[in-house]
């Protein structure tokens, strides 16, 4: 982890409840609008700080849970708004084409359940509430599932910083190598999905084939005979 992002954490530290709070519900809405932002460490470093008696369990929870859904809806309004002009190569140049467009393509496969994962998916989570507006997807269940995988996302990385107490970032590593775990079987799951979907098309075009192929004359005689 970087010293400007260990400083900040210790600044958080020094901070009021109260103050540390907001803190916590900014961060939460800004890393889905802005990637880059460390929202996952920020709900770790507060199940530490819950750990020594700072911040509330339940509170942390709630208002990282209402950031992430916020910060998820602001970017599924931007996609409803732009529409499929996001994929035109001529603009908005520095949003990630491929993996909206990969995103596209697990939304036709899973639906909802692409949404209901969003949180599980670092890295991808603001391209998938994108495309989930682009698609134009209905928006209380959109908001319904993006709020049940917020919550239960962060139940469970405010529970593992207040668990492992001052060995929180150690929990960095953790996250990335599930984030790339995830993202693996994800591909994998969508591969094996397709391969499946390529063997059942083939055998129905053969059976289609020899449905309308003609009979030839051997069987025609014995038809008539």
């Amino acid at each position: 982890m970087g010293d400007q992002l260990t400083g900040l954490f210790e600044w958080l530290e020094t901070l009021s409840p109260l103050y540390a709070y907001a803190v916590l519900l900014l961060v939460a809405y800004g890393e889905n609008v802005l990637p880059p932002i460390p929202g996952d460490m920020a709900i770790v470093f507060a199940g530490y700080l819950v750990g020594v008696g700072r911040l509330n369990f339940a509170v942390v929870v709630l208002l990282a849970t209402i950031g992430g859904v916020l910060g998820f809806m602001t970017m599924y309004a931007a996609g409803h708004r732009i529409g499929v002009a996001v994929l035109d190569p001529k603009r908005l140049r520095w949003l990630p084409k491929g993996k909206i467009i990969q995103a596209q393509q697990w939304l036709h496969r899973w639906g909802f359940g692409v949404v209901a994962s969003n949180r599980f998916l670092s890295g991808l989570r603001s391209v998938i509430s994108l495309t989930v507006g682009m698609a134009h997807m209905h928006v209380w269940k959109t908001t319904a599932y993006a709020t049940l995988s917020a919550f239960l996302w962060t139940v469970l990385i405010t529970f593992a910083g207040y668990k492992v107490g001052e060995n929180w970032a150690s929990v960095s590593g953790y996250l990335r190598a599930y984030g790339w775990g995830f993202l693996i079987l994800m591909v994998l799951a969508a591969f094996v999905q397709l391969v499946y979907y390529l063997r059942k098309r083939r055998v129905l075009d053969d059976d289609a084939v020899q449905v309308d192929s003609p009979a030839s004359p051997e069987a025609e005689e014995s038809v008539a005979s």
